[in-house]
């Protein structure tokens, strides 16, 4: 009778590890179902400077404009500000090289605000006032190629009229 026992307990204890490793296994799958759902399907639409091609992929229609100042480092700063999709080309065949910034069509009037906004930068710092040491080489510059006027000593002792 004792080994009878001793055989069922043994069957419950196997098939109750059986059931807590499906159960595990059942909680794990749920959890990885659910985890995939939250994830984004790729779907995901990227903002600010961009390549062309991924501007392109979006469906949407794409108009440009030419810059030709170098410093578009500025433009970078400002069309974040404006969160605008943009995307830089580079035309080296010109001298000096060309910027040819491609744009959403829908961000037109975005675009040209900020356009606004970057010309007004750019502007204040070309007006913005010479150092002194730049004004005081200037100056120098200048009181050197000033014809100076040579004297002229004579001296009349002697010679009376």
């Amino acid at each position: 009778m004792q080994d009878e026992i001793n055989e069922k307990v043994v069957a419950l204890v196997i098939n109750n590890a059986k059931m807590g490793a499906s159960e595990l296994r059942r909680a794990l799958e749920k959890y990885l179902a659910e985890q995939k759902m939250k994830q984004p399907t790729g779907d995901v639409v990227k903002h600010g400077k961009q390549s062309v091609a991924k501007l392109m992929e979006q469906n949407t229609g794409l108009t440009n404009l030419e810059i030709t100042d170098g410093n578009i480092k500025d433009f970078e700063k400002t069309a974040r500000k404006y969160n605008i999709d943009f995307a830089l080309k580079k035309d080296k065949s010109v001298d000096p090289p060309k910027y040819i910034v491609f744009f959403k069509a829908r961000d037109v009037d975005v675009m040209t605000e900020a356009f606004k906004d970057y010309t007004k930068v750019n502007l204040k710092k070309s007006q913005r006032k010479q150092s002194i040491r730049k004004k005081l080489s200037k100056a120098m510059e200048a009181v050197k190629n000033m014809r100076q006027r040579e004297k002229v000593k004579t001296k009349n002792r002697g010679q009376e009229r």
